[in-house]
């Protein structure tokens, strides 16, 4: 129903990894048949990578998403060669795949600068048409963040990561590189009975601080955006990161790393995602987790243990899952939480498409004026 689809936006729908939009090319201008003058061309639309561009940034200042190249102007005595219509150029974030609406690839752009033409202009009228102009190319678009995986691992350095990967995976984790970073994470591959593989990325480590840009931490926080979900993983009996850094309870982690997301980036805080609460097989462990599980179901009264992090909104878990990297205890259940996640929001995102394209059958805008 409509209601659910808005439920769903209104929970995830900060943040914005695929974009549809409507490019349409300048038209021609005019001939003048008794000069044998040349109409302009008409503008084309282009694409362009550009440094601190987000997709949420175009879709909130460009709600009806329409771009349209200048048209080109009509012959005159005055000026016999028509002025060439001005094209149009769409900023877009660095690491994008452009394709058509049936899913042909246009382009990628993978680097600051790098540009693709989305729509033609229209050629200006002249002697071989009667001085007739023509109008430009009319299509729709999709704008597609670049994934790294499908889940992507958050966690403080000794949250026992990179061996909950290796446990998870079916083969050892490898080292993945893109054309858009520099940033080299390690991927390990899920398998289920049925074929489906999952990939799920443990990217370099996230320190406390590292929204200000701490070493290769803000790297890190800017590839979060580029996975579906999101995997926290904490350590069940907390953790310190150096001697003079204070200790940090399991929640209170929870809490942090949800702070350093929501300093980089407010809308990351609504991905969907899942927390993996590690080292079970430590003593006390059991009790821990029960105090955890308890700070989360009531943020609010616990957050006096929190100093100067208090989250805006506190992340919301779809699972909490105990685990144990070194015993083994907890994987499977881990795995099949993982699918079952990433299976519904592929139900949603369909249905949501699904949604879109009724509604512009229902209610066709002037795009073809």
């Amino acid at each position: 129903s409509l209601f659910e689809r808005c439920v769903w936006f209104s929970q995830f729908g900060n943040l914005v990894d695929n974009l549809r939009l409507y490019v349409r090319g300048g038209s021609g201008g005019m001939g003048l048949p008794r000069l044998g003058g040349q109409g302009g061309n008409g503008g084309d639309v282009w694409v362009v990578a550009k440094k601190d561009v987000t997709l949420k940034r175009i879709k909130d200042k460009y709600p009806q998403k329409r771009f349209v190249g200048g048209a080109g102007a009509n012959s005159s005595v005055r000026s016999l060669r028509g002025e060439r219509g001005e094209d149009k150029q769409i900023f877009a974030p660095v690491g994008i795949t452009v394709t058509t609406d049936d899913g042909r690839i246009l382009g990628d752009l993978n680097a600051e600068g790098d540009r693709v033409i989305v729509a033609k202009g229209g050629p200006g009228g002249s002697r071989y048409t009667a001085f007739e102009p023509s109008k430009g190319q009319v299509k729709h678009i999709r704008l597609d963040l670049k994934l790294i995986a499908d889940m992507g691992l958050v966690g403080f350095p000794n949250a026992g990561k990179s061996s909950l990967l290796t446990a998870i995976s079916n083969a050892t984790p490898q080292i993945a590189s893109y054309s858009f970073t520099t940033l080299k994470p390690e991927i390990g591959k899920l398998m289920y009975k049925d074929y489906k593989q999952i990939s799920v990325a443990d990217l370099p480590g996230l320190i406390e601080g590292a929204h200000i840009n701490k070493g290769m931490g803000h790297k890190f926080l800017k590839h979060v955006e580029r996975t579906r979900q999101l995997l926290f993983v904490v350590d069940v009996c907390g953790f310190q990161l150096a001697s003079q850094t204070p200790f940090r309870s399991a929640f209170e982690t929870v809490q942090l790393l949800t702070k350093e997301l929501e300093l980089y980036k407010e809308e990351l805080v609504s991905k969907p995602a899942l927390l993996v609460v590690n080292k079970m097989d430590l003593p006390d462990a059991e009790d821990k987790l029960q105090e955890l599980k308890e700070h989360l179901q009531n943020p609010d009264q616990f957050s006096d243990l929190l100093p100067d992090m208090i989250p805006k909104k506190y992340m919301t878990f779809k699972h909490v899952v105990p685990v144990s990297a070194t015993t083994g205890f907890g994987i499977d259940h881990l795995k099949s939480c993982i699918r079952e996640s990433l299976d519904e929001d592929a139900a949603m995102e369909t249905k949501a498409i699904h949604q879109e394209r009724l509604q512009a059958l229902r209610f066709p805008s002037h795009e073809h004026l």
